[in-house]
């Protein structure tokens, strides 16, 4: 295998300005994203207050999150031979 030398990267000052332009556009997306989710976290809140206290485990807020909806597995015989009865 041949060996080379090391490329040489160059930081431009036209890079830096595009990196924070680019950053502080996330960040202002993020901070209205947060007031949003705060917003509506507070009418959650004032809505699960007033029909009671509904607790949800830490394995369900993940789920949740994250937009995961656990499907029940079909248990017995018929889980491995498909539609088939005997």
């Amino acid at each position: 295998m041949l060996r080379r030398k090391p490329t040489r990267l160059e930081l431009k000052l036209d890079d830096i300005e595009e990196f924070e332009s680019v950053r502080k556009e996330l960040e202002s997306r993020r901070k209205q994203r947060d007031e949003a989710e705060a917003a509506a976290g507070g009418e959650e809140a004032a809505a699960i207050g007033a029909l009671g206290t509904e607790h949800k485990s830490r394995e369900q807020l993940i789920n949740d999150r994250i937009g995961y909806k656990p499907q029940p597995k079909a248990g017995g015989r018929t889980a491995h031979f498909g539609t088939f009865e005997f």
